[in-house]
């Protein structure tokens, strides 16, 4: 009797979740459409991995301030927020006019600008380790170049980096990122290349301490300063500190990667909350106002490898750096017109506030409902823990920094994408993790309407995690 009992509950249990698939797609007929034509033209029917969703993502028409439409004209909260680009929210009217204003009258033209000079001052007003600051066109490039930089200034070749913290796709910073752990090589990328690279647990300070005291060859560490990915594995401030001090003891460069974190967490970027400064920092997405565009700041003695009267009067070889779209004009009038806005408001902090009060009421559902699951973040981020070896936690008294790094990103690809497409029948749109980042232009509506989508939400999906529970 037992058995058939529970056997009707797993049939009703996966009725449900495949209603939410069915609900889903009765409501997105045109995303259906759009993703079936994208898989002739893009592998997976995608140009970005972070969009890979079962059944397929909603194919985005229109923005404006916190929310967007789909191609159905289904209305979203977004807490992607262009992946981070937009801490003023969509169509912000003062970088929209900046962009008009500027587009018509050339984009690319061959030669400098004086927006582009207006921006990097704006820039190096900001950003406390800003000496000198080189354009690029996005944060991949922006790392990229910080470490050529670094390898050059130092003569040394091994970079520290941290397991699961991200820095963009090249070649030598995907080691250790989601997969190859052991620092082995994934796959296209080289044996050498990846060799380059000293892969450590994020938050050991003894296992820095331990390398650098034995090795010799360190030109850099490469960091995300609030954790990997905006804090999805969180590091102590205090490891931070450390890091610096170790860093200046050694020589070695300490390079923050703020593509995320930097005019987010506060004006000045995580330097600015911190109060640490590196060495150089390396910055995407809000600098350009949420269009293409990236950076690298640091000191003028590191970026002084680019500088041609410096290196000729040195007779050293100078480090080459082109990139065509560079500090093109369209990107430095957003930027500008992004930057002032968060130089003279309180734009970072009403994100910051907005994401713990949500954070908090996420929580305090979880508790309600009884489920074992808890949001947690820092700064205008939020994550979701979804719990998947059902350990014991109180989401009212959750602290991600005594889980490792394994147990906190275990399974973003299957049970939370159930999440996110159950909230997107309920119009929230979150990224993948499960979580997002919030825009100062949240509102109270934002949040009462995120409440009810969860509230909606959470009890069926309380059910299957239990179900899972029970199965392992």
């Amino acid at each position: 009797m037992l058995d058939k009992v529970e056997h009707s509950i797993e049939n009703a249990l996966d009725s449900s979740l495949q209603k939410i698939e069915e609900l889903y797609r009765h409501l997105t007929p045109g995303s259906a459409v759009l993703s079936e034509n994208a898989k002739e033209v893009f592998p997976s029917g995608i140009t970005h991995d972070s969009r890979h969703q079962k059944p397929y993502g909603p194919y985005i028409a229109r923005a404006e301030g916190s929310r967007k439409w789909d191609v159905d004209n289904n209305e979203y909260i977004d807490y992607v927020g262009g992946h981070g680009s937009h801490l003023l929210g969509h169509g912000n009217k003062a970088v929209i006019e900046a962009v008009q204003k500027t587009i018509t009258s050339g984009t690319q033209v061959g030669g400098s600008t004086d927006l582009e000079v207006e921006h990097g001052q704006i820039v190096k007003e900001m950003v406390p380790c800003a000496e000198r600051i080189r354009f690029t066109m996005s944060g991949t490039e922006a790392t990229h170049l910080a470490l050529r930089l670094a390898r050059a200034y130092t003569g040394k070749s091994t970079i520290i980096r941290f397991t699961t913290h991200y820095h963009g796709w090249h070649d030598s910073v995907v080691v250790g990122y989601s997969n190859h752990f052991d620092g082995s090589a994934p796959r296209g990328i080289s044996s050498q290349t990846a060799a380059e690279t000293l892969l450590l647990p994020p938050g050991d300070i003894q296992a820095v301490t331990d390398v650098l005291t034995r090795r010799d060859d360190i030109a850099a560490i490469l960091m995300e300063p609030t954790g990997s990915h905006f804090g999805l594995v969180p590091i102590q401030p205090e490891f931070v500190k450390q890091l610096r001090e170790l860093t200046e003891k050694y020589g070695v460069v300490l390079i923050f990667d703020e593509v995320i974190c930097g005019f987010r967490v506060a004006p000045g970027g995580a330097q600015q909350a911190l109060g640490i400064t590196p060495d150089m920092s390396t910055h995407a997405k809000i600098i350009s106002g949420g269009l293409p565009g990236g950076a690298v700041c640091g000191k003028k003695a590191i970026l002084d490898v680019l500088d041609f009267d410096v290196m000729a009067e040195r007779e050293e070889e100078k480090v080459a750096h082109n990139g065509t779209f560079n500090a093109n004009r369209v990107s430095a009038a957003a930027g500008i017109a992004m930057l002032q806005q968060i130089r003279d408001t309180d734009a970072c902090e009403r994100a910051n506030q907005f994401a713990a009060r949500l954070r908090n009421g996420m929580n305090q559902m979880f508790s309600d409902q009884g489920l074992g699951w808890a949001a947690y973040g820092t700064y205008s981020g939020f994550f979701i823990f979804t719990n998947p070896e059902n350990l014991a936690i109180d989401p009212l008294n959750f602290d991600p920094c005594h889980y490792d790094a394994a147990t906190l990103k275990l399974g973003r690809s299957g049970f939370p994408q159930k999440l996110v497409l159950a909230l997107l029948t309920q119009g929230v749109h979150l990224a993948g993790f499960p979580g997002g980042w919030v825009s100062a232009v949240h509102s109270e509506r934002d949040f009462e309407d995120t409440m009810t989508a969860f509230g909606n939400t959470v009890p069926l999906l309380k059910a299957e995690s239990e179900r899972a529970s029970l199965t392992t």
